[in-house]
């Protein structure tokens, strides 16, 4: 029977050819004991399984039923013939999902330096089916770190998603994007050869598909500036050169973008105050206008990574920027990131959601900083009914409370908090019967 039985798995339709009426079949318990009658079910957990082929460590990830079981989907460890089941709602938004946002050059006292959001991005993921997040918490310049559930998305993607115009599709472990690595026509040939060795390495000793590169017919032009309240922006001399070099890789087959531009000299005293962890990140803001733009001209994921020249050693680097310090590009995190980023599927019709996909009616809760409420993402997530959870000790140069934007908001000190209330809203667990001081159930009948 295992040996029939793992033959027959193998030749299942995938995920996107198969449809409501699924395959019925009969064959034997393992131990033998018995015929079975019951129907092939996909689960999204982890996203095992979702239509390649199968090894036995994933067998639990099926169900031999007609939906989805019913049963926490954390720790379970029922046989692969468990018949516990309620109707497959068709798409991720039946998980537990979260979005974690820290704005991009805002001086965050976590999230604005180099991946230093990283450690509470993995507390966030363990307490979650899936996390959403951004470039901006997951890239670490040199370092990086893989999460199997979180959801790497561009900025302006991430807008869309939460507007409900866009709907996120997830990366398949056997379907991994190809990477289309875009360079500015300004970098000089030492640091031309840098990046594509960086590009080279990460093919070779990681396994990820770097299908190409081009160059783009003129300078990109990158200018940084910052505002009054102390927040970093830039602009493009020669935006449609980048699209145009962006979309030739797309056009080739390239399913994910990454950048590489040239960015000005930094002034020198703001730029030792960043690497000793008390300033903006200055470039953090063009480096989002980069991005942005390729993604809401091509619909493709992609991210930046800055070409800077290497800095003297200094002694007063701060943890939480040292990850800058290590080497001549930035551009692994990047390229780690790209290579299992969801696709954008754009939601013109209820009739796009497929079983993996999630949308913003599925996310539960999003979580920022306390004094960064005002975003595009949040308010509109907010207004789709996810939970407001405010972070109080990342704080940033900003000052956009929810209070002054009319949000309800749990607020807390920090991500270990914040990773509490995450699992008790998961679990079903009434916040209130966490405080000794849990107030007597009201009269709603007056």
């Amino acid at each position: 029977p295992r040996l029939w039985l793992w033959a027959h798995l193998r030749t299942l339709p995938t995920q996107e050819s198969h449809d409501a009426s699924w395959t019925k079949f009969g064959t034997q318990m393992l131990d033998g004991s018995a015929d079975v009658i019951g129907q092939i079910v996909y689960v999204s957990k982890r996203r095992l399984g979702l239509g390649g082929p199968m090894n036995r460590k994933e067998w639990t990830c099926l169900l031999f039923a007609s939906g989805v079981c019913n049963r926490p989907r954390s720790g379970c460890r029922q046989t692969l013939l468990c018949r516990r089941a309620v109707p497959f709602a068709g798409n991720l938004d039946d998980e537990y999902n979260a979005v974690m946002i820290v704005p991009t050059g805002i001086g965050a006292s976590i999230g604005g330096f180099a991946g230093d959001a990283l450690p509470s991005a993995r507390l966030l993921a363990s307490a979650v089916d899936n996390l959403v997040t951004h470039p901006n918490v997951m890239n670490g310049a040199m370092v990086y770190w893989p999460i199997s559930n979180a959801l790497y998305v561009e900025g302006y993607a991430l807008d869309r998603f939460a507007a409900g115009e866009w709907a996120l599709r997830p990366a398949r472990p056997t379907r991994s994007n190809r990477i289309g690595l875009v360079l500015d026509r300004a970098i000089n040939e030492d640091m031309r050869i840098r990046h594509l060795q960086v590009a080279d390495a990460m093919r070779a000793s990681v396994g990820i598909d770097v299908s190409g590169y081009a160059v783009t017919d003129k300078p990109l032009g990158v200018e940084l500036s910052m505002t009054a309240d102390g927040t970093s922006w830039g602009t493009l001399s020669n935006p449609d050169s980048l699209i145009a070099c962006a979309r030739s890789l797309v056009e080739k087959g390239c399913t994910a973008i990454a950048v590489v531009a040239v960015f000005p000299e930094e002034d020198e005293d703001h730029l030792q105050a960043y690497r000793e962890g008390s300033a903006v990140d200055a470039i953090a803001g063009a480096e989002a206008i980069i991005s942005h733009l390729i993604t809401r001209e091509l619909e493709v994921p992609c991210a930046h990574a800055p070409c800077l020249q290497p800095l003297d050693v200094s002694e007063d680097v701060s943890p939480k920027a040292a990850a800058e310090e290590l080497g001549y590009t930035f551009l692994p995190c990047v390229l780690a990131g790209l290579s299992n980023a969801p696709q954008i599927q754009i939601r013109s019709t209820p009739s796009n959601k497929t079983p993996s996909v999630l949308t913003a009616a599925g996310v539960n809760a999003v979580i920022v900083p306390n004094t960064a409420c005002g975003g595009s993402a949040v308010l509109s997530l907010v207004a789709s009914g996810a939970k407001l959870i405010t972070v109080g000790n990342n704080t940033t140069s900003i000052d956009v409370t929810p209070e002054s934007m009319g949000l309800p908001a749990i607020e807390v000190s920090n991500y270990l908090e914040a990773a509490g209330v995450l699992l008790a809203d998961r679990n079903g667990i009434l916040e209130a019967a966490l405080d000794p001081n849990i107030p007597r159930i009201p009269n709603l009948g007056q």
